[in-house]
């Protein structure tokens, strides 16, 4: 008999859940707009390598990926970021100098499924390119803070988590790991909600990465606030430039 469910991980959006997402685009779309930015999209398949390139071949283990009729690696896209450094490359000679542009991608990633995590998700983007002071993070989330006050979502109901690349590189100076190790830590870290703070130190120790070191990157990672972050990194030298 012929299964009538969707394939795993995936789901159906009957007509009363498709109102509800075309609601929920709808006013990410609008908060967007008003802050000034442009919607773009991409295909959902892109090349394998695009991926490897940002976070090394174990990606591939996540990935919806395949081999197409001609022989090429492809994908079903994880995310959306590499898309964007593509198409912005791509045109880096005639698009402005600064540029605003959001999405709502639908995403994929081969991963084991559990309540609340499927194979398939839709995320909405909003990026800056080529603003290099902290006021376009801090336009970013005038955004996302006025889109969850126009739905009627308070602080009481969801907290904002800011990542800072340049706060785990000065962890990473303070217990003298060299930069070449840089962006293999910042693929473990960024499986920390997925496997938990222990499997997380136990990666970092089998990249090299002391016990020391490894609890202080998890723990920078959990902080709430600017004193947080202080009393964690203490009056180490890199603070204050990486401030």
């Amino acid at each position: 008999a012929l299964d009538l469910n969707p394939p795993r991980g995936t789901r159906d959006f009957y007509p009363e859940e498709m109102e509800l997402r075309t609601w929920l685009f709808d006013a990410w779309r609008r908060e967007a707009q008003l802050h000034g930015f442009e919607e773009y999209d991409a295909p959902v398949l892109e090349s394998v390598e695009l991926y490897e390139r940002k976070a090394g071949e174990e990606v591939s283990a996540q990935l919806y990926n395949f081999e197409d009729k001609g022989g090429r690696r492809v994908t079903l896209r994880p995310e959306m970021t590499p898309s964007l450094a593509r198409m912005v490359l791509g045109r880096r000679n005639a698009l402005p100098t600064t540029i605003k542009w959001f999405s709502i991608p639908q995403c994929w990633r081969y991963e084991r499924t559990t309540r609340g995590r499927r194979r398939e998700h839709f995320q909405w983007n909003m990026d800056i390119v080529g603003e290099a002071s902290i006021a376009a993070e801090a336009e970013l989330l005038a955004g996302v803070t006025s889109f969850f006050k126009s739905v009627g979502v308070t602080s009481a109901d969801v907290g904002i988590k800011v990542n800072s690349r340049k706060v785990l590189a000065a962890i990473l100076k303070m217990y003298g790991i060299d930069d070449d190790k840089f962006e293999a830590v910042c693929v473990i870290v960024d499986k920390l909600d997925k496997i938990g703070p222990d499997e997380t130190v136990q990666l970092l120790r089998d990249a090299q990465v002391s016990d020391e070191a490894a609890r202080k990157i998890v723990a920078s990672l959990s902080l709430r606030s600017i004193g947080e972050l202080q009393a964690l990194v203490g009056e180490h030298p890199v603070r204050s430039e990486e401030r």
